[in-house]
């Protein structure tokens, strides 16, 4: 792909390989599906499938390969029919295709490609997994290809929030900004593990939901999950989750499971904050993913979600969606991650909120996760790793019985509702354990600048509405 005069950057390179990749794994999931079920059909026509113009290493090729991919099968891979309840797997098809791009010029370089690609026996249990751990190595490679980077959250944030969220099989689980599917991955295969008949694995493969904004992670996820066992990734949508209006959500769409990395920093275009309730209406995206969130849980609903320092201790629409949240649910946990986590896409810092629907917040805990020891920070040859969350798993407790086996250490400490409602719900509550802690990040040292502006221009406010009262009485 280097060689290709049409391809310019690794962020192409990997769209271009991963609608290859999607033929590939589709046609072979296909191969299984002809196997088991007599009366399989594919929902794409013969001359497009994978086997019959990609398979022969001896295939069409040059400018006959290039006129076929373009002016063929991505015409009508684009156009196919795509009924989801009554076509769902040409829907998924013409899904990934609808906004995917043939970027290579050169039709015996693309030959190639397609050549080292067809070496790869899917059907086989011992490259399909050596296989997965390849699509990882992609993904996180996304994080140093532009933009990119932003659909990538460190698998052992995603595995940790999965295990103590704890999805149960028949439980419907979403991620609304789905991104490559790390999430709905990671949930897969902790429902694998409850999976012991058909009827469950049945249940499984209705369990999963994602929207994602982007035509390339939605490729990236849909290709992830069909490589994870899923067959019709169908419930899977390409499709901005925040463009719907929260009044549209009837009660059989609410879910039981949220876990997500909402995009944060981001704003959204003008007018799709007007599907929001009127006193939490904003235009930054973290914020309305919150508001969207704490709508769509069912009753006892649980959800798991990153969000940035600033969303902890911002002001004005912020502080009405965390009062919001405080009353609606419980937010029992907050695990404050160091920087570097998400580097090199963020230096922000950022934590992991854990809450549950149906009754009020009483008190939070929090949790300041540590870098391991030796580390001063992460990077991408050093990143977070799963284990060292262990102690964060022993500590944890059970939230059925008020998780009243944890207890306050040096990295844990607990705050009542009244001090959140005193700080005008600031969650942005340090350590009292290290008070006397003081950080030389830069990142840090000039968001501290900005909570500390914040709140003198609060004072200040505060000030002249109380000036303004003294004198209006003096004259009076």
């Amino acid at each position: 792909m280097r060689q290709d005069a049409g391809i310019n950057g690794d962020a192409q390179r990997i769209e271009q390989m991963v609608w290859l990749l999607f033929l590939k794994v589709f046609d072979a999931l296909e191969e299984e599906l002809e196997l088991t079920r007599d009366d399989y059909k594919s929902p794409i026509p013969d001359h497009l499938r994978w086997r019959n113009w990609a398979a022969d290493p001896e295939g069409i090729t040059g400018e006959a390969l290039l006129d076929f991919v373009n002016n063929t099968l991505f015409p009508k891979l684009k156009a196919l029919p795509a009924d989801p309840v009554r076509n769902p797997r040409g829907s998924v098809v013409r899904g990934v295709f609808e906004d995917a791009n043939n970027f290579m010029k050169s039709g015996q370089l693309l030959r190639q490609v397609i050549n080292k690609l067809g070496a790869i026996d899917f059907n086989r249990q011992s490259e399909r997994h050596q296989f997965n751990d390849l699509y990882e190595k992609i993904l996180r490679d996304l994080q140093s290809a532009g933009n990119a980077g932003e659909f990538y959250t460190p698998r052992a944030v995603t595995q940790f929030m999965v295990d103590m969220v704890n999805p149960q099989l028949g439980e419907k689980v979403l991620d609304p900004a789905t991104g490559t599917g790390g999430f709905l991955v990671c949930a897969i295969e902790h429902l694998r593990k409850q999976v012991k008949n058909t009827e469950h694995e049945a249940l499984l493969q209705n369990s999963i939901y994602g929207v994602e904004k982007k035509q390339l992670p939605h490729m990236l996820c849909v290709t992830n999950l069909m490589l994870h066992g899923i067959e019709v990734p169908s419930n899977v949508r390409h499709d901005n989750t925040l463009a719907r209006p929260l009044r549209d959500y009837a009660p059989a769409e609410r879910v039981d499971v949220v876990l997500t990395n909402p995009p944060f920093g981001g704003i959204e275009e003008p007018g799709i904050e007007a599907g929001f309730p009127a006193d939490v209406r904003t235009k930054e995206t973290a914020d309305l993913f919150l508001v969207l969130i704490k709508h769509i849980l069912k009753a006892n609903g649980r959800a798991a979600l990153v969000l940035p320092d600033g969303t902890l201790f911002g002001e004005g629409v912020k502080t009405r969606i965390k009062e919001q949240l405080l009353a609606e649910c419980n937010l029992h946990t907050i695990v404050r991650l160091p920087n570097g986590v998400f580097a090199p896409y963020t230096g922000i810092k950022t934590n992991l909120l854990f809450f549950t629907k149906g009754r009020p917040t009483e008190a939070i805990w929090y949790y300041e996760h540590p870098y391991p020891p030796g580390a001063k920070s992460y990077n991408k040859t050093k990143p977070i790793r799963i284990e060292e969350f262990d102690a964060e798993k022993a500590w944890w407790g059970s939230e059925a019985d008020g998780f009243a086996a944890r207890v306050e250490n040096g990295r844990a400490w607990k705050v009542d509702i009244a001090a959140i409602q005193a700080a005008g719900y600031n969650l942005d509550q340090k350590n009292p354990h290290t008070p006397d802690a003081v950080s030389h990040d830069p990142d840090e040292l000039l968001r501290e600048y900005a909570r500390l502006q914040t709140e003198t221009q609060g004072l200040r406010n505060q000030l002249k509405a109380i000036l303004a009262e003294s004198l209006m009485r003096a004259r009076a």
